[in-house]
């Protein structure tokens, strides 16, 4: 397989995975996803902006995040996100800090 070629299976993946967590399962929550997987869309916004950023292009967390979501991060946590029980942010701190760190996010 040539390079050219993986790239764009790659960029396909991606794009399917964006869809499925955009579109098909806006009910699993960020935190789950983290929690669970030690990533979560605001980890894939993230590797977009710091993707473009590695390029030479500008872009801040918040316009990565309006690309990611497709819609303004804030507009998103309205329609979507619930509360976060006590129990979960405490796994959250766990997994953010073992997957993120604390300079990151």
């Amino acid at each position: 397989m040539d390079d050219q070629t993986r790239i764009e299976i790659e960029a396909a993946a991606f794009r399917t995975l964006r869809e499925h967590l955009m579109e098909k399962r806006t009910d699993v929550q960020n935190i789950d996803l983290m929690n669970l997987a030690g990533f979560c869309r605001n980890c894939l916004a993230r590797w977009y902006q710091e993707a473009a950023n590695e390029r030479g292009i500008e872009m801040t967390k918040a316009q990565a995040r309006e690309i990611y979501y497709g819609m303004p991060y804030d507009d998103w946590k309205a329609q979507n996100q619930t509360e976060a029980s006590p129990e979960q942010q405490a796994a959250f701190k766990v997994a953010f800090a073992e997957n993120v760190g604390e300079n990151k996010g």
